[in-house]
């Protein structure tokens, strides 16, 4: 990949990073580890330039701001009704299973639990995604949505290993759960309460682009499904089946491991920076449409947590004035903002077009190099 050209990789550095303008170490950086390219380029108005785009992008830069932190309030808003709710759920179907001793019910209790358990850890998660990024943790706390994400997964698998061990306990010791229509209200009870926080927390999720969110609402509509087939395995007992009890259990176990599969694979994706297929394209249509933009290369996006990221290169008429070109690169970022749905950083890097000259000769055998790989090295 290219090495940024200081002129106009600054000109979007301290829009991507919630610093402060005071916080010039950054940017201090950037002229020290850039100074060549003050010198191949000819741009000597470049620090007034610098100082004079201060203030160029402020208007999108807060509207971001803005944006994350809603995302952030409505997630944890949608958590805490979330625990509440499950809580409550739980706590009845774990006493009405310990008085009436119904294997399904006790496995669907258990997945109820899971999901309190899940919910609070996506709590923690948006609480920490509220921390200013710093010096250390540079693009904030946002990763701690996809922790949570992977805690969900490995809670929804413990819960379904969990009820499968009851399950075929019961179905050894051929114990016959009592309280039937006690135990089937509290079964429904289940199946009304998960599928309603799951339409809540998917939507939510949705929303503001939160996979983990999405991933947890996901776990509470198999927790409805988990009720459903307790509701189905009590009324065989009712009707002179006692092993339907603890086999609606093992079926609970097998259709969560089912859906888990993609729930894993949702998140697993987003830590390894997927997006979908169809997001770079819509990016390089976007930025290519705007007047003065003769190619666009290199384009990356990845989610951090419910937040998307942006990097691209743009060419552009290699005589053109730094403010000029300047300009372009904001109208791109500009479009993109208002364009690409959860976009919270955009980093544009203009080169100037080639026509068949090299403006990265002094940074072509580094580029070759981190390229190679490393057995070769």
């Amino acid at each position: 990949m290219r090495e940024p050209e200081s002129e106009h990789h600054h000109d979007h550095d301290h829009d991507e990073h919630q610093y402060s303008h005071d916080d010039h170490e950054e940017h201090d950086h950037d002229h020290d580890e850039h100074q060549h390219s003050h010198d191949d380029h000819d741009h000597g108005e470049h620090d007034h330039e610098h100082d004079g785009h201060g203030h160029g992008g402020h208007g999108h830069e807060h509207g971001r701001v803005d944006a994350d932190l809603y995302g952030n309030e409505v997630g944890l808003r949608a958590v805490q009704i979330s625990t509440a709710g499950m809580f409550l759920v739980a706590a009845i179907q774990f006493a009405i299973a310990a008085i009436g001793g119904s294997a399904g019910l006790f496995a669907d209790a258990l997945h109820n639990l899971g999901d309190v358990l899940t919910t609070v850890a996506l709590w923690i998660a948006f609480v920490l995604s509220n921390r200013a990024a710093n010096h250390r943790y540079t693009y904030g706390y946002y990763r701690a949505e996809d922790l949570a994400g992977i805690f969900i997964v490995l809670v929804i698998i413990a819960s379904a290993v969990a009820g499968a061990v009851e399950s075929i306990l019961k179905l050894t010791t051929g114990s016959v759960p009592t309280q039937l229509y006690l135990s089937m209200a509290a079964a429904l009870i289940g199946v009304a309460g998960n599928e309603i926080l799951a339409q809540y927390k998917i939507s939510v999720g949705k929303r503001i682009n939160s996979v983990p969110l999405i991933a947890d609402g996901q776990h509470s509509r198999i927790d409805g499904l988990t009720s459903l087939a307790a509701f189905i395995g009590l009324i065989g007992v009712a009707l002179g089946f006692p092993l339907a009890d603890p086999i609606a259990g093992l079926v609970i176990t097998a259709v969560i491991l089912t859906v888990v599969y993609s729930t894993t694979r949702s998140v697993l994706q987003r830590l390894l920076d997927a997006v979908d297929p169809r997001l770079i394209p819509s990016i390089l249509t976007i930025a290519s449409k705007v007047p003065g933009v003769e190619a666009v290369t290199e384009p990356r996006a990845r989610w951090i947590g419910h937040t998307l990221h942006v990097t691209l290169n743009i060419e552009v008429d290699p005589e053109l004035k730094l403010a000029d070109a300047h300009a372009i690169a904001e109208e791109v970022r500009h479009r993109l903002v208002h364009e690409v749905k959860g976009l919270s950083e955009a980093i544009i890097h203009t080169d100037p077009s080639s026509h068949g000259g090299d403006f990265h000769q002094l940074m072509a055998h580094h580029q070759q190099e981190a390229q190679r790989p490393l057995i070769e090295r």
